[in-house]
């Protein structure tokens, strides 16, 4: 159907379940850590908006964190199925890895997460408090080894090849590769801006519908506070990252660049936009800044960025796909530093929750930390090609031997699958969302005899529960 060989059609199929994998936990890790803060809030100043806020925010965490376990066991699969050889060469080193994050970072948030979510009324303040804190340190825990397995692939180091397998001899070495630290900074950052933009827009929605409370007002404001800090920040860390990446994957770096030759005693130009062609070798109507790129990547106005016809054909990345992924990830990043600006300027003259052109902006901006999140997953997974393992395995040689009909007979069947039940789940949360936080909803008086009477079994239920008490009570 889809007229791809069976290489492709696994490429395509692993990208597809990676990319809907990675909305969830990105959303996950950030709203972990803003639940703590919401709940350490409302401890300290006893102001029940934090309360309300955590309650609120409580729903749409359970079923974010619901979709994410499901949809990251397909992942794990994957790699026996689809991906044989890599986990034959390979799985002495990512096998542990994974294994450490399941005995590590995902049995702390299963063992916290039922206290966090049903034991508001059942246990103390301060154990439900670091429950809390447990499960947002479990999510972090789970982002350091995913990301030491990846990076590893990215900048291996501490092994040994062995009969055409990979042995571990430093495991210190294994982890903290060299793009381990970049990437984990880079990752994590993300995540806590993809969730305050989506925290801001929801925000902005209601406020835009006149649903002007404290408890929205608080959302909007927090928000704005991380994306004002924090996205300059997420700047600095992806520089870093780039010099890194300059020094270990100078192919990807040229790939984003869309740059293919040194003239000689030139400095780089930054090519803002264009179109890179592979066959031709050249970026067509390309609009360049004379040394920029020298300056950005080097940070001299002199040394040259490698080129693409620096390197043999077979171990280019395709630039078309990462030169504009690239950019739209770091077009995203502008705009939200650009958006902490103008909240900041609107907050000092007092109109930050009635602009309502601003809302319309933060409206707008609402899914831009995701997209950004996926833009740079393509960015380093794609710039990484044609190897799975940088200079030790090659993709086409990690594939598992399967025809084109049972690709893509499974390939349409994910599609279905995840477009049906993720879409549902999706629809669910917007249901959530749609109707805000209500004032007093957290309050153990108006909570007691309804949990007594109707004791949740699974997190997904404990936000249809009180969507149905919403819906009912209008």
């Amino acid at each position: 159907m889809f007229e791809l060989d069976a290489f492709n059609l696994a490429r395509i199929q692993f990208a597809f379940t990676v990319s809907f994998h990675i909305i969830f936990p990105a959303i996950t890790i950030g709203m972990a850590s803003y639940l703590a803060v919401l709940e350490g809030l409302w401890l300290k100043t006893r102001n029940n908006d934090y309360r309300d806020l955590y309650h609120f925010w409580s729903k749409i965490f359970a079923v974010n964190f619901g979709m994410g376990v499901v949809s990251g066991l397909v992942m794990a699969y994957q790699f026996g199925t689809n991906w044989s050889g890599f986990s034959q060469f390979a799985g002495s080193i990512t096998g542990p890895l994974l294994t450490y994050e399941v005995l590590t970072a995902f049995f702390l948030e299963a063992g916290f997460l039922g206290v966090m979510l049903f034991g508001w009324n059942r246990v103390g303040n301060g154990l439900h408090f670091f429950a809390t804190c447990m499960v947002a340190l479990g999510t972090i825990m789970s982002t350091f080894w995913i990301l030491a397995s990846n990076s590893w692939m990215h900048t291996p180091q501490g092994y040994e090849i062995h009969n055409g397998q990979v042995v571990p001899v430093d495991w210190f070495a294994v982890i903290f590769n060299p793009s381990f630290p970049y990437r984990l900074l880079h990752m994590t950052t993300a995540a806590f801006l993809a969730s305050a933009f989506f925290i801001a827009a929801s925000a902005a929605w209601h406020l835009l519908r006149k649903n002007d409370t404290p408890a929205i007002r608080k959302m909007l404001s927090m928000a704005m506070w991380m994306a004002l800090i924090v996205s300059p920040i997420q700047a600095l860390i992806g520089d870093m990252h780039g010099l890194n990446t300059l020094k270990y994957q100078p192919a990807k770096i040229a790939a984003i660049e869309g740059h293919w030759r040194n003239p000689p005693g030139e400095p780089t130009p930054l090519i803002l936009f264009g179109i890179p062609d592979m066959e031709q070798e050249t970026t067509h109507y390309a609009l360049e800044i004379p040394a920029l790129g020298s300056l950005i990547l080097t940070h001299s106005l002199d040394k040259q960025v490698p080129a693409l016809t620096d390197f043999p054909k077979a171990d280019r990345p395709n630039s078309t796909i990462v030169f504009w992924s690239f950019r739209i990830m770091a077009g995203l990043g502008m705009l939200m530093i650009l958006l902490g600006a103008i909240g900041l300027w609107l907050r000092l003259k007092n109109r930050l929750y009635q602009s309502r052109g601003f809302l319309r902006f933060v409206l707008l901006m609402g899914p831009s930390g995701v997209i950004a999140i996926l833009a740079g997953w393509f960015t380093t997974e794609v710039g990484r090609q044609p190897w799975i393992v940088q200079n030790l395995l090659r993709t086409r040689d990690a594939v598992s031997g399967h025809g084109e009909l049972h690709m893509n007979i499974s390939l349409i069947a994910f599609i279905v699958v995840y477009f049906s039940v993720f879409g549902i789940g999706y629809s669910y949360m917007m249901r959530l969302i749609r109707k805000g936080p209500h004032q007093g909803e957290g309050n153990p008086e108006n909570q007691t005899a309804e949990s007594e009477r109707d004791m949740p079994t699974i997190p997904i239920s404990a936000g249809h529960r009180s969507l149905n008490n919403a819906e009912g009570g209008k």
